[in-house]
């Protein structure tokens, strides 16, 4: 579900009208978390610690409104729920764009998101697998500890949906830590909503 904003009375009204006008309105950071009680959670139970952190991510992207903002036309959106639509890798070096439910239980985000991931891995091509606006677009670079990160985009299409990238886990000291990205469209999102959903994600990769 999914409720319009009423964008005369919206605290952000000028803000919005603003970014709007750009030809590129998205903003983008990179940050370092601790994914060492998440990397040993996840293979205590046995399960992908790509799933694991995934699941981590969206449910800090829900607790955080500005994540589920979308623009439609000259519209804004607020939508109750944010999905996942990330891209998996192929043994043949390509990948493929899957769409996965938000499941507040990670068992059952986790069951649903192996059998997406096999899916993917047994097709071609690059169809997106859900075209809805209500996902945050999702990657892993496992090969790269990135410190920086930009993102292909077509000026043309107009496009308000997250984009937040992880890159390969390393050891500093006793502690494992991940790279992330965050792009979002400044219209919706500021580094102050930024760093709500850095907070969150960190509280949550911390159980």
């Amino acid at each position: 579900m999914k409720k319009p904003i009423d964008i005369n009375n919206w605290e952000r009204k000028d803000l919005f009208l603003f970014f709007k006008q750009f030809e590129e309105p998205f903003f983008g950071v990179c940050v370092e978390v601790d994914v060492t009680t998440a990397y040993e959670q996840s293979k205590a139970r046995g399960v992908s610690f790509f799933l694991y952190y995934l699941h981590k991510a969206l449910a800090a992207a829900n607790a955080v409104e500005a994540f589920r903002y979308r623009i439609d036309g000259e519209q804004v959106f607020l939508y109750d729920v944010v999905h996942a639509s990330p891209t998996i890798n192929r043994a043949n070096g390509t990948f493929g764009f899957a769409y996965m439910d938000y499941h507040p239980d990670i068992s059952d985000f986790v069951k649903a998101g192996q059998v997406e991931i096999e899916r993917i891995q047994q097709t071609s091509g690059l169809q997106p697998a859900n075209s809805s606006e209500n996902v945050i677009h999702f990657s892993s670079l496992p090969w790269l500890r990135f410190t920086g990160l930009s993102h292909a985009r077509s000026f043309s299409f107009h496009d308000s949906i997250p984009k937040i990238s992880f890159g390969k886990a390393a050891r500093e000291g006793d502690r494992l830590m991940m790279p992330v990205s965050i792009h979002a469209h400044h219209g919706l999102v500021d580094g102050y909503h930024a760093g709500l959903f850095v907070e969150r994600f960190q509280e949550l990769l911390a159980i």
